[in-house]
């Protein structure tokens, strides 16, 4: 098939509070759109930037503005590449465009990017080509795409607790019946950039959510009991002090509750963890297979997808190979939207349950974070869309419908008409 026309747009989502990870913050995220025409077919795809996450470097050299900004033209700049492509396999688009938009990216930071920056900003472009391709062959069930080595009739829903998430919400949470936590580490709290201080904000963190949670019971989990997810955005220098909040945190029997401990090191940091008794998640540090490879020889044994950040070509890459390898799985967020969520639903009913789990789990936090996510809610099509249960049940009609991510929101393809298409205006 041919691509014949490209629009592309973004409109910006707030935040309710201010979002803390990696020691900064962030007040929104730009929702990103791509639309691709081929002869008497469309596909949409949206995605969500995320600087900070991606590239923390370049959000600190330019702010979120800017970087969101420069972000958003590496998407432009994909989209005008792609005009009058023919393909015949989907995952061959992007990777054909890689290079030289990695190569444009750089230009216009004036700064080495990592590949996540590229990748975040071809989210949409990439899942545009995927659901034209489906459309064209008539393609609604998500096997086609990937099939996986599970059917998860129930996935446990991840929320997100950052800096600044009150004990009283995460309570609540606890009430509600949510069985698993993400737990944002690696705080600056006096904002001077001494982890000294990280590393005792950290521990006194994990221990008064520990001692908020520890009673609490459950089915979905094996210890009967809600677990944790720690995730520290490579924000730990040294082997020595990870190891300090490790002891600390065995010494305090949170360990036992600890199916995860998420990037502590940064992605250039090569330090083995097999030897400590955790198991530690590789995400931005993976932005390859290559990466994938390397993280699995340093001792990582979970690999955290992000289609919905790294592009479904590039996680159905990681995920085969982390597969064969015996390494763990599972999706995690990226605060996206409705759409988007559902999107990482179909890989993480495929993904085998993480140890210390009974079930398939799926982080998604944008309940918690947008202004306004009822509404986002309502831009999605098909049956069983729900993107924001404490656990969601998965039916036969999701898995013959992929959750609506084959239809066309009306919202989407709307905000997208009128924006300048490359090679006129419409």
């Amino acid at each position: 098939m041919k691509i014949l026309k490209v629009n592309c747009a973004y409109t910006p989502e707030k935040f309710i509070k201010s979002f803390g990870f990696k020691g900064s913050t962030l007040s929104g995220v730009w929702q990103t759109v791509v639309c691709l025409y081929s002869d008497g077919c469309k596909g949409i795809g949206v995605g969500v930037q995320s600087v900070l996450w991606s590239d923390s470097n370049v959000f600190a050299n330019y702010g979120e503005q800017r970087s969101n900004e420069m972000m958003y033209s590496v998407t432009e700049y994909a989209a005008e590449l792609v005009k009058n492509i023919e393909f015949e396999n989907p995952a061959d688009v992007v990777k054909s465009i890689f290079a030289r938009c990695r190569s444009y990216a750089e230009t216009v930071t004036g700064m080495k990017v990592t590949d996540t920056f590229v990748l975040n900003a071809l989210v949409p472009l990439d899942f545009a080509v995927w659901q034209l391709w489906a459309r064209t062959h008539g393609i609604y069930d998500f096997d086609k795409v990937y099939k996986g080595p599970a059917k998860q009739r129930n996935l446990a829903n991840i929320p997100l607790i950052t800096y600044s998430t009150s004990l009283a919400e995460i309570a609540k949470m606890a009430e509600d019946g949510v069985c698993i936590f993400k737990i944002k580490l690696g705080a600056d709290p006096d904002g001077d950039g001494d982890l000294d201080k990280m590393l005792e904000w950290d521990k006194r963190r994990a221990l008064e959510i520990h001692n908020l949670l520890k009673s609490t019971s459950t089915a979905y989990t094996d210890c009967g009991s809600a677990v944790y997810y720690f995730d520290a955005n490579g924000r730990y220098d040294t082997k020595e002090r990870l190891s300090a909040l490790v002891e600390f945190m065995q010494d305090h029997e949170i360990l036992e509750r600890t199916v995860l401990f998420e990037e502590p090191f940064a992605p250039d940091n090569k330090i083995y963890l097999g030897d400590l008794p955790v198991n530690f998640a590789a995400d931005e540090s993976a932005h390859s297979l290559e990466d994938v490879k390397e993280r699995i020889s340093l001792g990582y044994n979970t690999i955290t997808l992000k289609p919905i950040a790294k592009t479904i070509t590039v996680t159905i890459d990681m995920v085969d190979y982390a597969t064969k390898s015996g390494a763990q799985c599972f999706c995690a967020d990226l605060t996206v939207n409705p759409f988007m969520v559902q999107w990482n639903k179909n890989f993480a009913a495929r993904m085998t349950p993480l140890k210390g789990m009974k079930i398939g789990v799926l982080e998604s936090n944008g309940s918690q974070n947008y202004v306004n996510w009822q509404r986002m809610k309502t831009y999605v099509k098909g049956c069983n869309a729900e993107c924001d249960e404490t656990i969601y049940n998965l039916d036969d009609v999701f898995y013959h419908n992929g959750g609506g991510v084959f239809e066309v929101p009306d919202y989407y393809e709307n905000l997208v008409s009128p924006k300048r298409e490359f090679g006129g205006i419409m």
